[in-house]
């Protein structure tokens, strides 16, 4: 992991076409703007890892339900 220092209106650069911004800092907490290709998603982590879940889940139950047709 890269820990970077940043300061309001500073910003770093990822891959030649994602700007990530800081926009405020408030105590333990900081806004931050990104600026992304439309095509890039972007997402909370708990989010991120909400969805993967829910892939996991629908595949495996996709797979019995494949498996369970084979028998029929």
């Amino acid at each position: 992991m890269l820990a970077l220092s940043r300061k309001k209106g500073e910003a770093l650069v990822i891959n030649n076409n994602v700007e990530i911004t800081i926009l405020e800092v408030k105590g333990e907490q900081v806004k931050i703007g990104i600026s992304a290709p439309k095509e890039v998603p972007i997402y909370r982590k708990e989010l991120y890892v909400q969805i993967q879940e829910s892939n996991k889940e629908a595949m495996n139950e996709d797979a019995i339900e494949g498996i369970k047709n084979l028998f029929k």
